[in-house]
Formats: C-alpha cells, sequence, structure tokens
C-alpha cells in the first residue's frame, strides 16, 4: 500500500464504521485495493492504506458531505515545515477589522477585507487603503482591546506543539500586525513569527504600514526559505490558512490546506478543513492522538 485516505469526524457526529465500510466500497471502485482501516482515534479519524491511483481521479469522485478528509500519498508524511496564516487561521478574529470597529470604522473595512481575502483585490494595495483609514487615532487603547479579544482557533496549539516535537520547524506567517503575531506566535509555540508593522507616531495611527507588506508572495518565500533551512523539499511541507493571500503557499506545499478557506481557497486548495479542528493537520499526517503533544 502507497497512499492513504484519512477521514475525520466533527464533534457532532462519530465516526463509524459504516462510513469507513463506505469509504474502502469507493476505493474498491476505483481499482484502489483498499487495505483494512486503521483507526487513529476511536470514533473521530481514520487511515485506510490503498493502492495509490490517479490523484485527481481520487479526489474528483470521493466525497464525504460532512467529514473532513484528504488523500495523502507514502513519502515524508510528517512534515518538516509548518508555515501557518493567523487571522481567522490560529486565531479565530480578523485583527485589522476587530482593530477598525473598536474605532468605529468597522463596516467599511470589513467589506475591503472580504474583498480581499476571496482574491478581488490585490492584498498588498487592499491594505494600505484599510490602514490609510486609521490615520490620526490613539493607539494604544485600540490595539489593547482587540489583544483582548484575540480566541485562539481549537487545535491549533496542540498541532504546533506536535509538530515541534516531531522536529519540524513552525512559522506563523501573517498579512496582519506584529502587535499581535509577537504575542500569538509565543502562545502557540511557533519558532518564529513574520508579519507587518503598523506605524505609530508618538501614540497615534499615522495610517501607513511599514514597507515591504507581508503579502501573498512573502508567505511563498517564506516556506521556501524554511525548507531550504531544513534541508527538505517543498512537497515535506505543510501550510495552512483561509484566504487567497495563502493561495500560492497551499499550492506549493505537499500538505497546503485551506481552513474555513473562503471560497476562491476552497475550490483551489487540495486539501481542506470544513468540519473539524486544527488538529486534522496532525491526522492527515498520519499522527494518532496518542501521539499529540501538549493535548
Amino acid at each position: 500500500m502507497n497512499a492513504y485516505l484519512t477521514l475525520v469526524a466533527p464533534a457532532s457526529r462519530p465516526l463509524g464504521e459504516t462510513d469507513l465500510s463506505e469509504a474502502q466500497a469507493a476505493l474498491d471502485n476505483l481499482g484502489a485495493s483498499p487495505d483494512a482501516p486503521t483507526w487513529l482515534q476511536p470514533g473521530k479519524a481514520a487511515d485506510i492504506p490503498f493502492e495509490a491511483v490517479d490523484p485527481g481521479r481520487i479526489r474528483s469522485v470521493l466525497d464525504f458531505e460532512d467529514l473532513d478528509w484528504a488523500v495523502t500519498f507514502l513519502g515524508a508524511r510528517r512534515k518538516a515545515v509548518l508555515v501557518a496564516d493567523m487571522d481567522s487561521t490560529m486565531i479565530e478574529i480578523e485583527t485589522l477589522d476587530t482593530l477598525a470597529a473598536e474605532l468605529g470604522l468597522g463596516e467599511a473595512i470589513a467589506e475591503i477585507t472580504r474583498r480581499s481575502m476571496n482574491g478581488e483585490l490585490d492584498f498588498a494595495a487592499a491594505l494600505r487603503e484599510r490602514v490609510a483609514m486609521l490615520a490620526g487615532y490613539p493607539a494604544d487603547h485600540a490595539i489593547e482591546t482587540v489583544m483582548n479579544q484575540v480566541t485562539y482557533t481549537p487545535g491549533g496549539k496542540v498541532a504546533v506543539a506536535t509538530m515541534r516535537a516531531n522536529g519540524a520547524y513552525c512559522a506563523l506567517v501573517s498579512g496582519g500586525f506584529t502587535f499581535t503575531t509577537e504575542t500569538v506566535h509565543a502562545e502557540l509555540g511557533f519558532h518564529e513569527h513574520r508579519a507587518n508593522i503598523l506605524e505609530i507616531d508618538d501614540g497615534t495611527l499615522t495610517g501607513k504600514v511599514a514597507e515591504p507588506i507581508v503579502a501573498r508572495d512573502t508567505k511563498l518565500i517564506t516556506v521556501r526559505e524554511l525548507c531550504e533551512r531544513q534541508n527538505v523539499g517543498l512537497e515535506d511541507a505543510c501550510a495552512v490558512g483561509d484566504g487567497a493571500n495563502d493561495l500560492d503557499m497551499l499550492r506549493a506545499t505537499g500538505l497546503g490546506v485551506a481552513y474555513y478557506g473562503k471560497p476562491i481557497v476552497r475550490a483551489e486548495a487540495a486539501f481542506r478543513i470544513d468540519h473539524t479542528d486544527l488538529s486534522t493537520l496532525l491526522f492527515y499526517q498520519g499522527y494518532s492522538r496518542d501521539e499529540f503533544a501538549g493535548a
């Protein structure tokens, strides 16, 4: 066997023997000769080994509406690099939208964010436009209010801890701001963080963001840099994000996962998490629940 179908169920419904039997039958119909399933966590996640057939054909034929699932192939299933987006991925808020709401600019800025994350606007230009609207507002109270609203995405901390415990290098790379990433990356256990610097002068937001902007290309550059540093190929990296500015790194890596992605991201990413939490990143790499670190 040289491939795996991994099924992961949400908390609202268990993964049962019927699910596994139906998955085996679907693989059998594809001529994939499935083997017996292996539980990664009983009632939650399982691997079904099978003989590889055309990956595109598998993904176009298989469908599990209320489960998260992935098809992976033998090689380095357990990735040596993790690069993660922050807003709406590792944390549950959009930092700039939350900051704007505190300053009374929520609706106008949120609409630009929505269009940018859907790939309708250039990310860097949209960021400059949104930040320009903040000019003249006092910074400290607004930033403190944003940080008080940060909530961490379930499964994120255990995903980072487990990959790091198994030798992976983990980086948080965000189109948001360093005032958030410097706290979030430490709390979640990332080795490093990269994000934009919101310019502040004498306690006041200047309406500018320091150049160069951390944008779509920066995330891909970071993945390549870290893979080179770890002496591995891009196929040995995992990337996760939700917006159009994450697409390049998701496409380039061996495990590029859209986490509750925007429509364009869900349509184009080879891997998705639509029903469960970030611990599914580990199940997709073949980790069993007993191997999770820091849980």
